[in-house]
């Protein structure tokens, strides 16, 4: 069993973070926000529970979310905390994407604003963690670099870490010198597995830290659709592939013997996998936030981690697959 003040080093950084990182995608308005007091509520309960790890970013709630953080950090004692805010993704109006190439771009010039901008929003003169949110497909690895180096030589940045970047990247960016890239932050869970390919080498190669986003898939994996089209969400009625519906059967399964919820063990699943210390949630209501953390105290066995793991693997591209299988010491 695992609390969530049991805190574990973040990579090579020196930051130690509890074991689940409260994503304050939520926090702000629009269709999938909370309400500010509600967004309070879960901030607190993830600080009380012991949760030092707070992750938001410069577009969500198009800065509001920035500016609730911010509001919150004075409830409760600032260096307690470990902060962390991303720059360059795409702006959310009205429910749906805006375009801004300035916003956008990965280039010095935006990196050093938006920070200026986030440091302002949160109220505070430093983040421990700043991330490139999405590759802009141009910005050289060389620019982004030097200028995390420029802001962490200011003291304005403790650590920095790429998110949604091609692998090819951030081996790039993480032989370049200067700052360590301290996190990679990648969609994962147990109907996305693509990462373990080129990724996870990666990151154990060079003491990165992974921290997975989506380990429920978008609510696919907490049991709430159902083959037939039922169901309320994003993915009602979606066109989902056969073999996504046979692993929610057997996180559903595991789920019953346990008694646990299909959530609890597809977040439990992704918290025992290597080189990923801080998996993030998100939430619109404290049980729903409550439900995630309840994943922690599960105790599943090696063999029940097994099963789930091996429902859903798939094939890795070749030469990845063939080295996972005499690595396991099975034919090729």
């Amino acid at each position: 069993m695992t609390e969530l003040d049991c805190y574990r080093p973040l990579g090579r950084s020196g930051l130690r973070v509890s074991p689940l990182a409260l994503g304050a995608m939520t926090f702000g308005t629009g269709a999938f926000c909370a309400g500010d007091d509600t967004a309070r509520k879960l901030f607190r309960t993830h600080v009380e529970r012991g949760g030092n790890f707070v992750d938001t970013a410069d577009n969500y709630g198009d800065g509001r979310s920035e500016e609730l953080v911010g509001e919150f950090l004075r409830d409760t004692a600032r260096d307690d905390l470990v902060l962390a805010t991303k720059y360059s993704g795409p702006g959310f109006r009205d429910g749906g994407p805006v375009s801004d190439p300035r916003h956008r771009s990965n280039g010095r010039k935006n990196t050093v604003a938006s920070l200026e901008a986030s440091l302002r929003r949160l109220g505070v003169d430093h983040v421990d963690l700043y991330w490139l949110h999405i590759w802009d497909g141009s910005t050289p690895a060389e620019e982004v670099m030097a200028a995390f180096d420029e802001l962490v030589r200011a003291g304005k940045v403790r650590a920095v870490g790429l998110s949604d970047v091609p692998a090819w990247y951030a081996t790039k960016a993480a032989m370049l010198g200067g700052p360590p890239v301290t996190a990679l932050q990648l969609a994962y869970s147990l109907v996305e597995r693509a990462i373990e390919a080129e990724y996870v080498p990666l990151a154990q190669e060079f003491g990165t830290a992974i921290q997975p986003w989506g380990a429920v898939a978008g609510g696919f994996l907490s049991g709430k659709y159902t083959r037939d089209g039922a169901g309320t969400g994003r993915l009602a009625g979606a066109d989902v592939p056969e073999h996504r519906w046979a692993i929610l059967d057997a996180v559903r399964e595991l789920a019953a013997e346990v008694g646990a919820t299909p959530a609890q063990v597809a977040l439990h699943w992704v918290t025992r996998r290597p080189a990923m210390p801080a998996p993030l949630i998100g939430a619109r209501s404290p049980e729903q936030l409550t439900e995630s953390l309840g994943a922690l105290a599960l105790d599943l066995t090696a063999a029940q981690v097994d099963r789930l793991t091996e429902v859903s693997e798939v094939p890795l591209p070749f030469p990845h697959d063939v080295l996972r299988r005499l690595n396991a010491g099975l034919p090729r």
